[in-house]
C-alpha cells in the first residue's frame, strides 16, 4: 500500500463524518446563508450526531487502543451535546456561553497538538480558531464575528468530511513527495 494513502479505522471514519455533518451544519447556521435557517436550529443534529455519535465513537476509540481520537471523538461529543443544549429554550448568557466555547476551544487546541495526520491537525485547528471567535462574538453579542466563526466552522467541517471520505476511498490524505532532479542522485 502507498505510504500516502492511509485506509483509516473505521472509528476514525465514522468520527469524523458524525464531525463533518455537525461543523457543516452548526457553521451554516451561524453564517446565516440559508433563509430561515440559524445555529441553534442545528441543535438536535449537534445533540444526536454530534453529541451522540461521537461520544460513541470516542468509546469505541478507546476500545481499539486509539487514545487520540478517543479523546477528540469523546470531548466534541461532550461539547455537541451540551452547546445543542445551551442553543435550545434554556438558553445561557452570552459570557456563559463565550465561556464555555472558549474552554471548548483549549480542548480543540490541545487536539491539534496531539499529533496524528496532517487533516485531522487542520480540522482541529480550523475548529479552535471557529470557537475563539464565536466566544469572542458571545462575549461581545457582535453577529459579524459569529459569522466568520461559522465559516471557519464550515471549512472545518470541509476537512473533517474530505479526511473521513480520503480514508474511506483510499484517496491521498498527504501531498507527494517530490523526487530527486535529473542532477542529483539520493542513495539511502
Amino acid at each position: 500500500m502507498d505510504k500516502d494513502v492511509s485506509a483509516g479505522s473505521t472509528t476514525t471514519i465514522v468520527g469524523r463524518l458524525a464531525l463533518a455533518v455537525t461543523l457543516l451544519a452548526a457553521g451554516l447556521g451561524y453564517t446565516g446563508v440559508l433563509n430561515d435557517v440559524t445555529a441553534s436550529d442545528t441543535a438536535s443534529l449537534a445533540r444526536y450526531v454530534g453529541g451522540v455519535a461521537l461520544f460513541a465513537a470516542g468509546l469505541m476509540a478507546f476500545r481499539d487502543r486509539d487514545t487520540v481520537g478517543g479523546t477528540a471523538f469523546a470531548a466534541l461529543g461532550a461539547l455537541w451535546f451540551t452547546w445543542a443544549g445551551l442553543s435550545g429554550a434554556q438558553a445561557a448568557s452570552g459570557n456563559a456561553a463565550g465561556l464555555f466555547l472558549l474552554l471548548f476551544a483549549l480542548v480543540a487546541l490541545s487536539l491539534t497538538f496531539a499529533g496524528g495526520d496532517m487533516l485531522g491537525q487542520g480540522m482541529y485547528g480550523l475548529l479552535f480558531v471557529s470557537l475563539v471567535l464565536l466566544a469572542v462574538a458571545a462575549f461581545a453579542d457582535n453577529g459579524t464575528i459569529a459569522k466568520i466563526g461559522g465559516w471557519f466552522a464550515v471549512v472545518a467541517g470541509a476537512v473533517a468530511w474530505y479526511a473521513a471520505t480520503a480514508a474511506f476511498a483510499h484517496w491521498p490524505m498527504t501531498m507527494p513527495r517530490r523526487t530527486a532532479g535529473r542532477r542529483m542522485t539520493v542513495t539511502g
